[in-house]
């Protein structure tokens, strides 16, 4: 089937008993046993719910995996793949990545003895001279979060099997339906559910995804004994928006396009990044690993005060965190989605004073075009 059947049709979509239109809300803590023998699917909803059981179905279904788990965010399910790794373990991430792993990667693995290196991710050779002895996994993010640069899934892929080690991949920008890492011999793959999956702004969820069996039976230990889990309330309306999913993207990635292509000459924009332009560094290899730019783009003006005067000018997109709703969303990384980093630190990621994410939404092209001219016209 083609990806907008397989959203309504590739996995258990309908409620199997009443073949109501749409999985139930498995509303409940616990679940009542016939007997002390029984060992039945559904005991405790934090070890499994139907809602729940029902979205990682889908998920893995979407993405062409065997195995699916939910989490309780973006955060919770990079958590549960990287702590994954114990202490004297060493893992080997990208340069230019989410604010939020950063953080777990510097405050929080260290705690527990995980040590991280950080490398230019467009270099392959970089990659492998980070590996020691003692290195467990890769962990790549492409295109990267906010600068939108693009990892050699394949390259990085062919390094780590050389090696021995695992690779992870957060594939949040592009989703299955625009890349598919784990047909490239990705090990783990990572989405943060809130954003596409979801589509509509309104819930906080992340996969992990997998085709290995031992591999998914030590991330549905890290789901059960850590604990976070999603809610069955969460996990129906990620389905909901999953139903439309392609319609979503297809219409906010042509619209990417377009309004990046408008950026890209107007005099106020210092620099532009989108990997569906062939002027990005990674155009050519983002082409051979995925089927178009996205709909996520990033830009830069002058300094800080002018993106205030700009992001002030805006009608149409609201000023907020995190991408991938219905609504087209502006966001400002050095104070939203890497706010956790020092200056320094954000310095040597790129994420300038200047710097904009926009996330675009399914609104007229044209609107948007109008909307974000006559507001870059207006510094």
């Amino acid at each position: 089937m083609e990806i907008n059947s397989t959203l309504l049709h590739g996995y258990e979509v309908f409620g199997k008993y009443t073949g109501s239109s749409s999985i139930p809300i498995y509303q409940c803590s616990t679940f009542a046993q016939k007997s002390l023998e029984e060992h039945p699917e559904y005991m405790y909803s934090r070890f499994g719910n139907p809602t729940r059981h029902a979205l990682e179905e889908g998920v893995a279904a979407v993405e062409g995996g065997r195995h699916a788990y939910a989490f309780g965010s973006g955060m919770a399910a990079i958590s549960a793949c990287l702590l994954l790794f114990g202490k004297g373990d060493h893992v080997v991430l990208c340069k230019s990545i989410y604010g939020g792993t950063f953080q777990l990667a510097e405050e929080i693995m260290k705690r527990f003895g995980i040590d991280t290196t950080f490398v230019d991710e467009t270099d392959l050779h970089a990659w492998e001279s980070a590996i020691r002895p003692n290195t467990k996994a890769l962990y790549l993010e492409t295109p990267s979060n906010p600068l939108l640069n693009v990892t050699d899934i394949r390259g990085v892929v062919a390094v780590a099997k050389r090696h021995g080690l695992l690779t992870i991949a957060d594939n949040t920008f592009m989703t299955p339906l625009f890349q598919r890492p784990l047909d490239m011999g990705v090990d783990l793959v990572i989405e943060s559910a809130t954003k596409f999956f979801n589509g509509h702004s309104d819930v906080v969820a992340g996969m992990v995804i997998t085709n290995d069996d031992d591999l998914a039976e030590q991330i549905y230990l890290q789901q059960k004994a850590i604990g976070g889990i999603l809610g069955p309330q969460d996990s129906w309306l990620i389905m909901r928006g999953m139903k439309t999913m392609g319609l979503r993207m297809e219409q906010s990635a042509r619209s990417a396009l377009q309004i990046a292509e408008v950026l890209e000459k107007n005099k106020a924009v210092k620099a532009l990044h989108y990997p569906g332009l062939p002027s990005h560094p990674g155009y050519e290899l983002h082409r051979s690993q995925a089927t178009c730019g996205g709909a996520v783009l990033s830009f830069e003006l002058k300094d800080r005060d002018t993106v205030n005067r700009f992001a002030k000018a805006l009608h149409l997109p609201i000023l907020a965190v995190s991408l991938g709703g219905v609504e087209s969303i502006l966001s400002f990384p050095a104070a939203m989605s890497h706010a956790c980093m020092s200056p320094e630190e954000r310095a040597e990621q790129g994420v300038t004073d200047g710097l904009l994410r926009l996330s675009v939404g399914v609104e007229n092209t044209e609107d948007l075009i109008d909307d974000l001219t006559r507001a870059l016209n207006s510094l």
